[in-house]
């Protein structure tokens, strides 16, 4: 049975981490860049479906870790029950060295997973990767969304203008800048 562990309100985008461990052999990584190649395609024709990341794994390591995001637990549950994506997982039992490890997330819980087990940042790395995301969001989102307090005043009265910008910088860092921050830093983010 697939190891699950489950986080994920129903209204919130979701992170669907996927862990596969091939059996070692240059063909069985062949073989499974095909079937990526040809997964790939189809699980973006779901709905809800918003991207893929594939991390490979370094020369001399089998293991894989495809992240799919969703647009909801719903949408994920859609394609995670499919007789498309059953079919497909039929295709690498034979190269797979063990049942793959499924991981859901939602949004911001996904930022800090650590790459495997037994790696956990530090609080300090936290704080200062959070930190060197929103401060320069800080100086550079207000100037640039000014044009529109101006067009909309209502949106720039006391409260309303907080609110406006508090939405776009949290919305840059957890969907756009965050997750690619800490995969471009993972090497020393994750090292004890």
């Amino acid at each position: 049975m697939n190891e699950i562990s489950q986080t994920s309100p129903n209204n919130e985008q979701v992170f669907f981490a996927i862990r596969h461990r091939l059996k070692k052999g240059k063909r069985n990584l062949q073989q499974y860049e095909r079937w990526l190649s040809k997964i790939m395609p189809i699980a973006a024709s779901f709905p809800g479906h918003l991207g893929v990341q594939v991390v490979r794994p370094p020369d001399g390591h089998n293991e894989y870790l495809i992240v799919v995001r969703f647009a909801g637990i719903q949408a994920l549950e859609f394609w995670q029950r499919s007789p498309e994506r059953q079919q497909l997982l039929q295709e690498i039992t034979g190269i797979l060295d063990s049942e793959e490890a499924i991981d859901i997330k939602t949004g911001i819980d996904y930022w800090f997973t650590p790459p495997a087990v037994g790696k956990h940042p530090r609080r300090w790395k936290q704080w200062l990767v959070t930190t060197s995301v929103i401060w320069p969001l800080t100086m550079y989102v207000p100037p640039a969304i000014e044009p529109l307090f101006v067009k909309y005043p209502q949106l720039g009265e006391f409260g309303i203008r907080q609110g406006v910008l508090a939405l776009v910088i949290v919305g840059l860092v957890v969907y756009l800048i965050m997750p690619l921050y800490v995969r471009l830093i993972a090497k020393w983010f994750f090292k004890s």
